[in-house]
């Protein structure tokens, strides 16, 4: 003759014990949570069912399904912060920190570091060095090429072995000022005539004074002119190669800027990189203390914890769909509807809470304080304006 199973049930209450209760023991020295999981337990039983029917779950089972809604809850807040402080905190040390509990000051240092790579490409700062190099340019020879060492000369590298970008290549002809602002021409207004007018013409170096647009528009026309009626100083880089504009007609040296390829992998591999702040998953998060979660946040774990009961409740009961009473009568037990009502209720407590994150990131609270300021801005636009009279 079989035996029937040996089902434990909840008999009404329970009593936490430091250690023993919970699977992990995260909050098991919180007084707060040990309180509350006395009575989360009771209610959820209740919920469930008891007394007017038996609730299959020991005091264990309801404390470990509390224990796991906080770390669920814990889980979610804390990715939805990782995700707003990503950026202040990348490159930072992760280590002899705890930001579970902290408020994260938001600053410009991140989007800083971001526009450094745009400083290493403009020249305008970044975290690559630019070097200075040299081409020993020969008379009548217009075409150069960087890996040349006989005529490339490089701070640092070799050209020949090291991988390297120019940046820049000083290679201009004289400026525009320096043949304006030239006392022979009388500040480039050449008319001596004028000048006699004014009683100036007996004085060696003079200047007219001009609005400062026609200075800029006399340089202007000096570079145009030497543009399209003389051949101009410029270059052609193509790989490589170097084609310089017009011919050399003696030996000289162009010098020009330049970065090693190899310095800018280094930069962003920079060794073990262990104790820093690099990604989502090292950022110092850990579980948030329980007696500083409000209560809606609690009231969310409850929820949450009534769900996993249900579940936990479910599985049991569909070990034994049906269980024999006295006689030839069996009790069908529920524990395929359950488990359904349980997931359904998880996943609608998990889209809740992190719509409410969502609604509270800090470009949401921006977009909102925006919002705000334009209809402040528009109501205050309707009231009429007081006349001053003096």
């Amino acid at each position: 003759m079989a035996q029937s199973p040996i089902i434990r049930i909840w008999e009404g209450s329970g009593s936490f014990c430091i250690g023993e209760s919970t699977p992990y023991g995260y909050f098991d020295g919180d007084p707060h949570f040990r309180i509350d999981a006395e009575k989360v337990a009771v209610w959820c039983a209740r919920r469930l069912g008891y007394p007017i029917t038996d609730v299959e779950l020991t005091p264990e089972n309801l404390y470990s399904a509390f224990e796991e809604a906080v770390i669920e809850y814990s889980a979610l807040v804390n990715t939805y912060s990782a995700r707003d402080n990503l950026l202040n905190l990348s490159g930072q040390s992760s280590e002899g920190i705890a930001l579970e509990n902290q408020y994260v000051t938001p600053t410009l240092k991140g989007i800083f570091e971001l526009a450094e790579a745009y400083g290493t490409e403009t020249g305008t700062g970044g975290t690559q060095t630019w070097y200075t190099g040299s081409i020993d340019m020969k008379a009548d020879r217009q075409v150069y090429d960087f890996t040349d060492s006989t005529v490339t000369n490089f701070e640092v590298g070799n050209p020949e072995t090291d991988k390297f970008t120019i940046r820049k290549v000083f290679h201009d002809d004289t400026s525009p000022l320096a043949r304006f602002i030239d006392p022979i021409g009388y500040s480039g207004v050449a008319n001596q005539e004028l000048l006699n007018q004014f009683g100036w013409g007996s004085l060696g170096i003079q200047y007219t004074l001009m609005p400062l647009h026609y200075d800029v528009m006399r340089m202007q026309g000096i570079e145009m002119h030497e543009q399209i009626r003389k051949s101009g100083h410029s270059f052609q880089l193509t790989g490589t190669r170097l084609r310089i504009f017009p011919i050399p007609t003696e030996d000289a040296k162009l010098y020009f800027q330049y970065t090693l390829d190899k310095e800018a992998v280094d930069e962003l591999v920079s060794g073990d990189n262990g104790g820093i702040i690099s990604d989502h998953s090292n950022i110092p998060y850990g579980v948030k203390k329980y007696k500083f979660i409000n209560q809606i946040g609690r009231n969310w774990i409850r929820r949450y914890t009534l769900a996993l009961a249900k579940e936990m409740l479910g599985l049991i009961r569909g070990k034994y769909a049906d269980l024999p009473m006295t006689g030839d009568v069996t009790v069908s037990l529920n524990g395929g509807d359950l488990i359904s009502q349980a997931d359904t209720e998880k996943e609608n407590l998990r889209t809740e809470l992190t719509e409410m994150l969502d609604s509270m990131s800090r470009q949401a609270q921006l977009e909102r304080r925006t919002a705000e300021g334009e209809a402040l801005s528009s109501q205050l636009g309707f009231v009429p304006l007081k006349i001053y009279v003096k």
